[in-house]
C-alpha cells in the first residue's frame, strides 16, 4: 500500500473512532438539554466537524489536466 494510502485509511479509522465516541457521549449526557447549553452544543459542532471530516475524504475531486501537451500551446483543461 502507498504511504499516503495508508495514511488516509488510518485517518478514517481515527474519524471512526471519534464519531462512536461523540455519539456515545451525546446519548449519555443528562437530560434535560436546554437550547443554550454549551456542553451538548460543543459535541454537537464536534460531531458536525467529524462528518464534515469523513465526507471529504471520501468524496472524489476533479483535477483538470491538459489536452495541449506541446510546451508553449497553453493549457486547456475541461
Amino acid at each position: 500500500m502507498d504511504d499516503y494510502s495508508e495514511c488516509l485509511l488510518i485517518a478514517r479509522q481515527e474519524l471512526r473512532l471519534a464519531q462512536a465516541a461523540l455519539r456515545r457521549d451525546m446519548a449519555e449526557y443528562p437530560t434535560p438539554i436546554a437550547g443554550c447549553d454549551e456542553q451538548f452544543n460543543h459535541l454537537l459542532d464536534q460531531s458536525e466537524r467529524v462528518r464534515n471530516a469523513l465526507a471529504a475524504l471520501d468524496a472524489q475531486h476533479f483535477v483538470p489536466t491538459p489536452r495541449k501537451l506541446t510546451t508553449g500551446q497553453g493549457i486547456e483543461s475541461r
